[in-house]
């Protein structure tokens, strides 16, 4: 009984270690996420090319970080400014909000599993601070932009997302097209960047100004790789 706990534990904990052991190896390569490996699996439909991060037009990543992490060139994996606020808002009785930075999703998305969980979230947050230290900022988000759920039947990623949403490649979309597909994470099976309604419209405008800001030109300027 003893070898059988005792092995169940190594078990256990080699699987909790497998991500730190994988995360800098993924310096290079064309990784594919979590949801995309289960979906192939069990036969649903994937449709995903990766494309380099020099090849993405840079109205993307800019709104995309506009939209769902405004301080990932600061943080360290971890935004804690945001993680306060989302727990301030659920001791108040609000709906909480997402908090969750790029890092953090690129870790969900590679190594662990979609829907809300505290078990996840644990698991998640000590794994992103070790992306982002193995990780350079550019990558991360190269990543990310490959992977990220962006179309409603198995569209994976900024060219695949691109091509349905505006017939189009990731390498050539516009401010507005890039930003209308900031607007539908991360949801895109209940929003729709290749028929926005003016909920998806209002919210592309304020990542489209967001992008221009002043913080975010700062961003980039200080990080040379974008």
């Amino acid at each position: 009984m003893r070898r059988a706990v005792r092995a169940g534990l190594l078990i256990l904990l080699a699987v909790l270690l497998l991500p730190y052991v994988l995360a800098p190896f993924y310096r290079v390569g064309q990784p594919v996420s979590a949801l995309m490996a289960w979906r192939w699996l069990t036969g649903a439909p994937v449709s995903r090319q990766w494309i380099d991060f020099d090849a993405i037009s840079p109205a993307l990543p800019r709104s995309v970080v506009a939209s769902e992490d405004a301080k990932f060139c600061s943080h360290h994996g971890i935004d804690w400014g945001a993680l306060r606020e989302v727990i301030d808002d659920a001791e108040d009785g609000e709906v909480a909000r997402g908090g969750s930075t790029i890092t953090q999703q690129v870790a969900k998305n590679l190594f662990l599993w979609p829907g809300r969980s505290v078990i996840r979230k644990v698991l998640e947050m000590p794994l992103a601070i070790w992306i982002d230290l193995v990780l350079e900022k550019q990558r991360i988000l190269e990543i990310y932009l490959n992977i990220a759920e962006l179309g409603p039947s198995g569209q994976f990623g900024a060219e695949a997302g691109a091509s349905y949403a505006f017939g189009r490649s990731a390498s050539t979309l516009s401010r507005r097209e890039a930003a209308l597909l900031a607007a539908i994470l991360p949801n895109p099976v209940r929003r729709s960047a290749r028929k926005p309604g003016p909920g998806v419209r209002r919210l592309a405008g304020t990542y489209m100004a967001r992008a221009q800001s002043t913080g975010l030109q700062r961003c980039w300027q200080e990080n040379r790789a974008f």
